[in-house]
């Protein structure tokens, strides 16, 4: 990468990117990594990598982050064993500690497989060898870099424990002259104590002749001697030798894990690299969900569109997002408006955030952004000025212009701050609009603030070249930091001195020292803000208009689905009443047959016996044609006649059953009529009945049928919510919530409904959003627009 490359990288802040992303790494090889990352230049490779960090934050929402606390760097390790060199306690705990990380990260791999949850990173956790055998040796062998464990071999647990014994016996043997009458009295202090790791007591100087011994050491005062006695000599000089053969057995144990070390060294130094390489995936992917960022889509031409782009070092929640284009329809972009207004930081959101996606990370932009990867970027933004070469702000600038304008080629794209300012205005805008002219020429996409009207006038007039401004409001003096494009920045100098109090007689002085032309030029951009204002208020009018009208529709759909459902429940309810009635009447009517086939015994004619029949296949035909009725989703039954009352001796049809009677007892007050039918004798609802006599073999008719089971119940209206707020919940909650939700939703028959999540980190929004693509229900998910929520929201339509 070229000197010149390396100072827009500077310039645009690339570097801090890469430290705030290296905090997110645990090893240190994944933190170097982090901050020797550059963009690249090969779409397959880019699109790789952003794969892999989409993949990262699907694995750390259903998985969280792996265990990746435990990597340490073993590379130097590993080299002095291959070189026969025997290592130290610390260096092979270290070693312990790596190989339980990839136990760790290879076992967190296969859980996500087995939930079915599959990535690009398979792979790499299927290249982690792993090795319990080995970590679990080093372990039971080493407890910390001061001690080695007993278990570490059988020769040492020996050794130990007569060490052990030995100490016993030496302390017994001292504790006699401590606790001695004849002794005690010529010790210093009643304690035993140790020098140069052999046991003595402190005896009086005076009394050195009283304990016969070894003396190892003298007090400073001269007044204590250290005195080994001589019943204890040879139980020291044998733990010395204890000791010694300790030493010996524990270089031993440590030559022989070194070993092993060394046997494994490339599968420890291969699970190393995967494991550092896996680190950075996932610090990108959590410095992804730190700028509530998303995967860019790669352009194959050369053109940039961010759509909703927050400038990735501001505080995201703060943040005004920007819509930028450049290279679709336009190859450059003029931006206007005042200082402090977001100019420079537009510039370089648009220069940050393609770098960024060069790089494999994710952008803080609508996921429908779209980028180029650009063959250079070069930036000339800030002040230049520089004392130490005597150079002006203005002579600063035109050197470093002079070097893009020699560099500058076809893909590239070009960033300048304030061109042409510092000189004279008239010179500054000519020499701004060649070097813009010559930037296009060599086939770059340049973007370019300034406060020069004439650049304005150039973008206004020159095909290919557009206008843009960062909002300002003058009556708050306060600007809002929207990139308005397509719209040039008028200038408002003026309006604001006068809010700032300056005297009206001053301003207007001023207004007669520029020209007729650029009066009327700004006047001209006033009115077109003006008109802009308006027609932005009428937009947003109108979006909520619709916004109603489509919750209204909502509700109605809703309701309409409800009432619906809660019909079919209750004809569903009069079904199932309906067809209990008539098993209950079929169990009558075999009993009333049954009594009938005992009368024709008795009776015993054959008149009596076609009566019977007769009866028997009509009643049983009128119970069949009633179950067939009752099955449809209309109960059908026949109003009573109504022509005038009934009376004793009146000649009826039974419409139930198909025969003819006779009344013997007109209605009561329940509305029965007692009838004579044949032999039988029975009450009869009256609008059973009817008094015309019906022709031969032929059903009764039924008058227009209305709904039976009483009278209907009024059908409750209600809606299902349009939408579902679950901001503040955990992931598992949310998606239990959402689940609900949409089960509600289809039994409402509702098209478009909206889950309201919130921005934060944007995991919930991810989280939420991947659930619904697995869900059949649904036909559509998107972000929300500006006016619903922008990425607060979630838009589903469902089928």
């Amino acid at each position: 990468m070229s000197k010149l490359s390396e100072k827009s990288l500077k310039i645009l802040e690339y570097y801090t990117i890469l430290d705030q992303l290296a905090e997110k790494c645990v090893s240190r090889k994944a933190k170097q990594a982090a901050r020797n990352l550059r963009p690249l230049h090969d779409i397959e490779d880019v699109q790789e990598l952003l794969t892999q960090t989409d993949d990262a934050k699907r694995l750390l929402m259903t998985g969280g982050t792996p265990a990746f606390g435990g990597i340490r760097e073993v590379s130097a390790a590993l080299s002095r064993s291959k070189m026969g060199g025997i290592l130290s306690t610390r260096e092979l705990l270290d070693i312990a500690s790596l190989l339980h990380a990839a136990n760790q990260v290879r076992k967190y791999g296969n859980e996500q497989q087995d939930n079915g949850v599959h990535t690009s990173l398979d792979t790499m956790f299927a290249r982690i060898n792993s090795n319990r055998y080995l970590e679990e040796k080093i372990n039971r062998a080493i407890i910390s870099e001061e001690e080695i464990a007993d278990a570490a071999s059988s020769e040492l647990a020996n050794i130990r424990r007569q060490i052990r014994q030995q100490n016993v016996h030496v302390r017994e043997t001292l504790n006699h002259y401590v606790s001695s009458a004849t002794y005690s009295k010529y010790l210093q202090e009643t304690i035993i104590t140790q020098r140069d790791g052999r046991y003595v007591i402190p005896v009086k100087s005076e009394h050195k002749g009283d304990v016969p011994g070894m003396v190892h050491d003298i007090s400073s005062s001269g007044a204590t001697l250290f005195i080994e006695p001589t019943q204890v000599v040879n139980a020291n000089n044998q733990i010395k030798i204890l000791q010694g053969k300790e030493k010996a057995e524990i270089e031993r144990i440590l030559a022989e894990l070194t070993a092993d070390v060394e046997g494994f060294s490339e599968a420890i130094a291969a699970d190393y690299d995967v494991l550092c390489k896996l680190d950075f995936i996932f610090a990108k992917a959590n410095y992804s969900f730190q700028l509530n960022a998303c995967s860019p889509k790669l352009s194959e031409k050369t053109q940039v569109q961010l759509i909703q782009a927050r400038h990735p070092l501001l505080d995201q929640k703060k943040a005004v997002a920007i819509d930028i284009a450049l290279g679709c329809d336009y190859d450059t972009l003029v931006i206007t408006g005042p200082n402090t207004g977001g100019k420079t930081v537009s510039l370089k959101t648009l220069g940050l955030l393609s770098l960024m996606a060069a790089s494999g990370l994710h952008i803080p932009a609508n996921e429908e952004s779209e980028v180029c990867l650009f063959q250079n970027i070069y930036a000339d933004i800030g002040d230049e000025q520089s004392i130490e070469q005597s150079l002006s702000t203005f002579s600063a600038h035109m050197k470093n212009t002079v070097s893009i304008m020699e560099k500058c080629g076809p893909d590239d794209l070009i960033l300048f701050d304030e061109l042409g300012a510092g000189t004279d205005p008239e010179e500054g805008a000519a020499l701004a609009v060649a070097i813009i002219e010559y930037g296009r020429k060599m086939g770059s996409l340049v973007a370019a603030t300034t406060h020069y009207s004439e650049l304005k006038v150039f973008a206004l007039t020159t095909e290919g070249v557009e206008n843009a401004s960062c909002e300002f409001d003058v009556r708050t003096l306060q600007p809002t930091y929207r990139l308005l494009t397509g719209v040039p920045g008028k200038s408002n100098a003026f309006a604001i001195s006068k809010r700032l109090g300056l005297q009206p007689a001053i301003i207007e002085q001023a207004k007669k020292q520029i020209s007729e032309e650029n009066v009327r030029f700004e006047d001209v951009l006033g009115r077109l803000e003006k008109e802009r204002h308006q027609l932005q208020k009428q937009r947003e009018d109108a979006d909520r208009l619709r916004r109603t009208a489509q919750s209204e529709k909502d509700k109605a759909v809703t309701m309409k689905g409800r009432a619906e459902d809660e019909t079919d429940a209750i004809l569903e309810k009069a079904r199932e009443q309906a067809a209990r009635i008539l098993r209950d009447a079929r169990i009558a009517s075999d009993t009333v047959l049954a009594q009938l086939d005992e009368m024709k015994k008795q009776a015993n004619t054959n008149a009596a016996d076609q009566n019977l029949a007769a009866a028997r296949a009509a009643l049983r035909s009128t119970l069949g044609q009633a179950e067939k009725k009752a099955g449809h989703r209309e109960k059908k039954t026949v109003e009573a006649d109504s022509i005038r009352p009934l009376k004793a001796g009146d000649t009826v049809y039974l419409l139930n059953v198909g025969v003819q009677g006779t009344v013997l007892k007109p209605e009561d007050k329940d509305g029965m009529v007692y009838v004579q039918a044949g032999i039988l004798k029975v009450n009869v609802p009256i609008n059973e009945l009817r008094i015309e006599q019906p022709k031969k073999k032929q059903q009764p008719k039924t008058r227009k049928a209305y709904r039976t089971a009483g009278a209907s119940p009024e059908v409750r209206r209600s809606a299902a919510k349009s939408e579902l707020d679950v901001r503040g919940m955990m992931v598992e909650e949310a998606l239990m919530e959402v689940d609900r939700y949409i089960s509600d939703c289809l039994m409402a028959r509702l098209d478009v409904v909206t889950i309201i999540h919130g921005k934060g980190t944007g995991a919930l929004r991810a989280a939420i959003q991947d659930h619904l693509r697995h869900d059949k229900h649904v036909k559509s998910i998107r972000n929300g627009r500006y006016g619903e929520g922008d990425m607060g929201v979630t838009i589903l339509e469902l089928k």
